[in-house]
C-alpha cells in the first residue's frame, strides 16, 4: 500500500510546479499517491486534515515565498494552528549566487511548520540553480527514497 502525499507548490516563474510534477510522476510509478494543489487562494486550512505534504517552493527577491505562497504562509503565521498531526519536508528551490537568501522560501516555510508543530522527516532537499543540475531531476530521484525511508515505515506502523 502506498503513501498518499499533499504537494504543495510556491512559483514565480512554474520551476517549482514543474518539479512537482516530476515528483508526483515518480510518486505514481513507485506505487504511491500524489496530489498537487498550487498554493495560491490557499490558507491554514490546508492541513486541517492532518496527513503527510511536501512543499515545493522557490524563493523570490529577499528571501521571501512566491507571491502566490504569501497568503499561505501569512494564515498560518496569523492562525497559528497545531500541525502536530502533519508530517511533511520541504523542497527549495534557490541560487547560491544569492548566499545570504539561498533557499530561504523553503526554510521560511520549514521553520514555521516546526514551530506549529508539525513533524519534519528527513532533511530538507535544496536545490541550487548554479549547480548544472535540474531541479526537477534531482527532486524525481530523491522523493521515492525519502518516501520509502521515512514515510513507509510510519504507515506500517
Amino acid at each position: 500500500m502506498g503513501v498518499d502525499i499533499t504537494i504543495l507548490v510556491g512559483t514565480m516563474t512554474g520551476t517549482a510546479e514543474m518539479v512537482a510534477q516530476e515528483v508526483q510522476l515518480a510518486l505514481d510509478s513507485a506505487g504511491h499517491a500524489a496530489t498537487i494543489h498550487v498554493m495560491d487562494n490557499l490558507d491554514a486550512s490546508v492541513f486541517a486534515a492532518g496527513g503527510t505534504f511536501l512543499i515545493c517552493t522557490s524563493t523570490y527577491g529577499n528571501g521571501d515565498v512566491p507571491d502566490n505562497a504569501q497568503g499561505l504562509f501569512s494564515s498560518l503565521e496569523t492562525e497559528r494552528p497545531d500541525l502536530s498531526k502533519i508530517i511533511y519536508n520541504v523542497i527549495a528551490l534557490g541560487d547560491t549566487t544569492y548566499k545570504e537568501t539561498y533557499c530561504e522560501g523553503g526554510k521560511r516555510f520549514d521553520k514555521l511548520l516546526t514551530e506549529l508543530g508539525a513533524k519534519r522527516a528527513g532533511d530538507v532537499l535544496m536545490h541550487d540553480a548554479s549547480s548544472g543540475t535540474l531541479p526537477e531531476e534531482l527532486a524525481a530521484q530523491w522523493v521515492v527514497p525519502w518516501v520509502e525511508q521515512y514515510l513507509a515505515p510510519l504507515k506500517q506502523a
